[in-house]
């Protein structure tokens, strides 16, 4: 009697302190519990959050319910009697001192799972050392955390104090956070399908059903047509899985102790419900009915072979996407973009920009070795026999590589880059069915060096093998996944210098894809040549969001840097200085603007641009861009 007595009195006790909004106190993990919440930036999944206001002049604690209570903004309105507009709440309680603060404003983050708690500011706050410490003292006082409690360095002010030796407090940097993150939404959204479990090299032989969601040991190369994807390693937000399953609209998620989870072994070889969410997923077995996809007609691709010489991209060509390619279309307006705002905030584009059109690419394609290849493989009517299409798929590359090229083509080349300053080359892809509103085409294709007068690493070898791209197993699926007729399918080739000396490449989406309908770019970016989108087992990038609070007020210090993550390729220091930041996000608006132009879009879509920091100078080259497909 006595025991059920003190469970309902606990019990109660709970109830009344959910119902509370807000308390001056966290006495232990059940009133944490009560009032968290999910933060307001997605930019790490399994984080749970109480926000937190200390009223200076009051010198109170306020632990609020941040299920209820969105924005710190609204809690000091409705219960602390605060009646200024947002714009001067942001504009005293962020900044760099505590004289003209009524309040501070911070965030106690749990990592699920674990004994991790965080101390977060908002990373647009400018709130000195000394008045971090003290609200960080005060946290500890009021909570039940303890020596656990660590301070967490989210912006590159932070981080240059902490490296001046300025705090005296616990602080932590995004790999401490990272390094026990578990699971990862990658796409979310739901479906029904068998599950099962495969191997990234069964893949090579065995082609998984279009009714299974799968589970992998590893990041595929290939994307398979199924309904969703479980994958054991956490991924970039911006890596070819990502964009390709936004394109294909299928759940996919990273779980790194998957295979260790015993109700998704039972579930093996069952119909399953899978729910994948920003902080959570839910899979369970179901009778639902797993929908048939919908059979749509052939989509016919456009192909101008009118074009039969080198295009150069320092001017535009009029309608290029059909005779060039959508990749080297986009890079003449880039080059047109940057003569735009030079005088503003200049940035440059590879040098020696050319164009290979699809002219070339056709004329290779119909020679005898070639041609009876591809109309037996798109002739074939068994579809589903993975070794005899990735057989001949094989056979039609050999063959592209081994035919000559048109000679005339390669003494074009030679002649056009003779006097160039670089001899060193990159023949990129640039087809009809890439860079496109509805087909992203991301790694799909392959890109290849050339170097002018070498006997080993020419011309003619690299354009090959990037016309032999057309074929490889993850394109031709792609393409037949959404009902692209593969003979309408055709190469461009973009040539511009090759890059030695690059310091970093990145990758910029021009909106803030953690937290919706708030300003600002999101930033891939690691060291040297080391791949933000295809990265090795183990790498880390650097990733931040970068954004101005007020949109009137855009002055360098009001410039705001939130990371996610430090790369660890650089001992988790910042690859780029405020002042690159500042420098990126100017230019990434600008071409979002003018590329939406050059696109006749009649609303502003974000864009995805590829960068890269070279040279001793540190020179900022902007070498692609396209829509960015949500």
């Amino acid at each position: 009697m006595p025991k059920f007595i003190l469970s309902l009195v606990f019990f109660f006790a709970i109830i009344s302190l959910s119902a509370q909004r807000f308390n001056a106190s966290l006495p232990n993990y059940e009133a944490y519990k009560a009032f968290k919440g999910k933060p307001l930036s997605d930019k790490f999944s399994n984080i749970e959050s109480v926000k937190i206001v200390y009223d200076l002049k009051k010198q109170k604690m306020y632990y609020f319910n941040s299920s209820l209570i969105a924005h710190h903004y609204d809690f000091v309105t409705s219960y602390l009697g605060y009646d200024k507009e947002v714009e001067i709440f942001n504009s005293e309680n962020y900044s760099n001192t505590e004289k003209n603060r009524d309040y501070l404003l911070g965030n106690l983050n749990h990592i699920k799972g674990t004994e991790k708690w965080i101390f977060e500011l908002a990373a647009s706050d400018r709130m000195p050392v000394p008045v971090i410490e003290n609200f960080y003292n005060l946290v500890l006082k009021s909570s039940f955390i303890g020596p656990d409690l660590k301070f967490y360095l989210n912006n590159p002010e932070k981080m240059e104090w902490f490296q001046q030796n300025k705090f005296k407090i616990p602080c932590v940097k995004s790999d401490y956070i990272f390094n026990d993150i578990s699971y990862q939404e990658v796409v979310s959204g739901s479906n029904v399908g068998i599950l099962k479990q495969y191997k990234i090299k069964d893949l090579e032989t065995t082609k998984p059903n279009a009714d299974e969601i799968i589970i992998l040991d590893g990041t595929p190369d290939i994307l398979p047509d199924v309904r969703g994807i479980i994958v054991n390693e956490l991924q970039t937000p911006l890596s070819h899985l990502v964009l390709l399953g936004k394109n294909r609209k299928i759940p996919i998620m990273a779980y790194t102790t998957v295979f260790k989870d015993n109700n998704i072994k039972r579930l093996i070889s069952k119909k399953v419900e899978l729910k994948i969410e920003i902080d959570t997923f839910y899979i369970k077995e179901t009778t639902k009915k797993i929908n048939e996809k919908t059979v749509s007609k052939k989509k016919q691709l456009i192909i101008d072979n009118s074009i039969t010489d080198l295009v150069d991209l320092n001017s535009i060509p009029k309608k290029g996407i059909n005779s060039i390619g959508s990749k080297a279309q986009n890079l003449a307006y880039l080059i047109a973009i940057s003569k735009d705002i030079e005088k503003d905030t200049p940035f440059k584009t590879p040098e020696a920009p050319h164009a290979i059109p699809f002219y070339f690419y056709t004329e290779h394609i119909q020679k005898k070795s070639i041609s009876p290849l591809i109309n037996e493989l798109l002739a074939y009517p068994h579809k589903d026999s993975t070794v005899w299409i990735n057989q001949q798929l094989k056979k039609i590359r050999e063959a592209i590589k081994k035919e000559p090229i048109n000679p005339e083509l390669i003494e074009n080349l030679n002649q056009t880059f003779k006097n160039a300053a670089f001899k060193n080359f990159r023949f990129r892809s640039s087809t009809n069915a890439e860079d496109l509103d509805d087909f992203n085409g991301a790694g799909l294709y392959d890109s290849k060096t050339g170097i002018l007068g070498d006997s080993t690493k020419t011309f003619e070898k690299a354009i090959k093998q990037v016309w032999a791209s057309v074929w490889n197993e993850g394109s031709y699926n792609e393409r037949e996944l959404f009902g692209i007729d593969q003979r309408t399918i055709a190469m461009g080739v973009l040539v511009h210098r090759s890059f030695t000396d690059e310091l970093a490449n990145g990758v910029i989406i021009t909106q803030n894809i953690f937290r919706k309908k708030f300003p600002g770019i999101t930033v891939n970016i690691q060291k040297g040549e080391n791949s933000v989108v295809k990265p090795e087992k183990g790498e880390i990038c650097e990733q931040f969001t970068a954004y101005y609070l007020m949109p009137e007020k855009t002055a360098d210090e009001d410039f705001n840097v939130d990371y996610t993550s430090n790369s660890n390729l650089n001992n988790n220091e910042p690859l780029l200085s405020r002042k690159e930041m500042i420098r990126l996000n100017f230019v990434s608006q600008k071409i979002e603007s003018q590329m939406n132009r050059y696109w006749k879009k009649n609303r502003l879509n974000p864009v995805d641009i590829e960068f890269k920091i070279v040279g001793e100078n540190r020179d900022l080259y902007i070498k692609q861009v396209r829509p960015f497909n949500e």
